[in-house]
């Protein structure tokens, strides 16, 4: 069990007052929640078109990032220190970008007069799942670099002096060992990919059934077309709650919590 620190009293009253700011807007969403017609705001048609399309859209786009994140992680987890610092800025740009920046990057890159714009990606459900890719993949391979940065090597090195192949390593040691990082990645990055609304508004659009997300049908529905507003508080309460279950996923994966 972890002791209690010292604190200056003081401290308390900014520190509620952060908590309340944070706390507040919430409570006043779930306030303004149609709780009579809340079922059928979720169920309606256009709720659950842009439900199918996030949910669909950000599975594909965890998939992805799990495939291309988890490797990226393990090199830098595995490289020498100055490489890793400058691998490990490179992943975190996205994450101080504006997401509209990075939707300006993918259409640049992949619009009509970018350099793969032969595919035509932009306005087309792909594009949705490329936005996503972009803007979630940085949260799969940090949270997956620092497991297997923990995890150390010294079990990867005893396999090897007993003639482990690398694969075998890999395969029986250093990805069982990163498991809780992986998942809590794997959760995270779906969760921001479900949420993304910038760079998808900017490369994908708001084209109902093909590329309006959750978050897009929100914003359109503030703006007086598309779902009513009931509906967007309805579908902001589920982002919400969604929000909230991986929250606790990740907490339940966490190493050590609880002692």
């Amino acid at each position: 069990m972890r002791e209690a620190g010292y604190v200056p009293r003081w401290l308390i009253v900014p520190a509620v007052a952060g908590l309340l700011f944070l706390l507040v807007p919430l409570t006043a969403l779930v306030a303004r929640v149609e709780w009579a017609t809340l079922w059928s705001d979720v169920t309606s048609e256009a709720a659950l078109s842009a439900l199918a399309l996030s949910l669909g859209t950000g599975a594909v786009a965890t998939v992805g990032c799990a495939v291309i994140g988890i490797p990226l992680a393990l090199l830098i987890a595995r490289s020498p220190a100055r490489t890793a610092a400058a691998l490990r800025a490179l992943v975190t740009v996205p994450l101080v970008l504006p997401p509209m920046v990075g939707g300006v990057a993918l259409l640049y890159l992949f619009g009509r007069n970018g350099w793969f714009g032969f595919l035509g990606l932009p306005f087309t459900t792909p594009a949705v799942v490329l936005a996503q890719v972009f803007v979630a993949l940085p949260f799969l391979v940090l949270a997956v670099e620092g497991a297997l940065r923990s995890t150390g090597v010294e079990f990867e090195r005893a396999a090897a002096s007993l003639g482990a192949s690398r694969a075998t390593i890999l395969r029986r040691i250093t990805l069982p060992l990163a498991a809780p990082g992986i998942v809590a990645g794997v959760v995270l990055c779906f969760a921001r990919a479900i949420g993304e609304f910038g760079a998808t508004a900017l490369f994908a659009g708001n084209r109902p059934g093909v590329t309006q997300t959750m978050p897009l049908a929100i914003y359109t529905a503030f703006n007086g077309a598309g779902v009513s507003q009931g509906t967007a508080v309805a579908l902001s309460l589920l982002l919400l709650l969604t929000a909230v279950a991986v929250l606790l996923l990740v907490r339940g994966w966490r190493p050590g919590v609880g002692r």
